[in-house]
């Protein structure tokens, strides 16, 4: 069998969720790619992925391809709301494969956290998450200590604790009183879900914005079931010995194009709306 030379196309591959709306489109798009000589359709070893359905999708997406980050560029096209994550609509295709095929390129990268899980019998589990990676415990009030490069600087008590990426920031940990940061600002961010604050238990309170190159420790002082979230996946674990959290050294990228949407009209748009002259 030969194998076939694709050098100096790009490698696309099109994933979809399972909405109609979505099939429609990534068949819309394939139909329009498959004989252009610029591009071979694959969904191994791709150079751009092309996420058709929403922000759950497009973390979906980046999970496959998470390996692959010093090569793929991501795009999305929205079939709902407008999404944090997705340039595009579902009218606007036309405008995608335009701007695709003038692709040279150019990409905008985002930072991503690392988390590190050690349970208490020793098992280390690591993970990249582009939201948000969030620590709770299943039964009752979680209890911990929590370290900023090695410095205690609490003893948490309350429902957990969420860590965020700029990108993240607009999610759950916005949701919860943290605040918005922009995605290309190299830092990470840390907000206390429900925590107790009287006369005898006390916690900062705020969020906290941690820059590139310090690590947030997080170690529970009872015993329990815990719940470990990372971006849209949760897994339980009995006995957490600690939960770290740091800023990866490989980001995500996404292509840039004209139509690229500007973080604060992103933030405008799904927040605020029309401002009132």
């Amino acid at each position: 069998m030969t194998q076939m030379n694709y050098t100096g196309k790009s490698r696309v591959a099109i994933i979809a969720n399972g909405k109609y709306q979505s099939k429609r489109i990534a068949s819309k798009i394939f139909s329009a790619l498959k004989h252009d000589p610029n591009f071979y359709l694959s969904k191994d070893n791709p150079d751009i992925v092309i996420s058709i359905g929403g922000d759950g999708m497009l973390l979906s997406v980046f999970h496959m391809y998470e390996k692959a980050l010093d090569k793929v560029r991501f795009v999305g096209i929205h079939t709902g709301h407008l999404g944090f994550y997705t340039d595009y609509r579902d009218f606007e295709v036309d405008e995608f494969l335009k701007n695709l095929r003038l692709d040279r390129g150019e990409k905008i990268s985002y930072p991503l956290l690392r988390v590190t899980v050690t349970t208490a019998d020793g098992r280390i589990v690591t993970a990249r998450a582009l939201n948000e990676a969030s620590l709770r415990r299943i039964e009752k009030t979680m209890v911990a200590d929590v370290a900023i490069n090695g410095t205690q600087l609490e003893r948490f008590r309350g429902d957990g604790i969420t860590v965020s990426t700029p990108t993240g920031s607009t999610a759950y940990n916005k949701s919860i009183g943290g605040a918005v940061l922009h995605p290309t600002v190299e830092a990470f961010q840390m907000t206390e879900i429900a925590s107790l604050n009287n006369r005898v238990y006390r916690t900062l309170g705020s969020s906290i914005i941690i820059p590139k190159g310090e690590t947030v420790t997080i170690e529970p002082k009872r015993v329990g079931s815990y719940t470990v979230s990372i971006d849209n996946k949760s897994f339980s674990y009995r006995n957490v010995a600690k939960m770290e959290f740091f800023l990866d050294d490989k980001k995500i990228s996404f292509l840039s194009t004209p139509s690229h949407i500007g973080f604060w009209e992103r933030v405008k748009d799904a927040f605020i709306g029309e401002v009132d002259e």
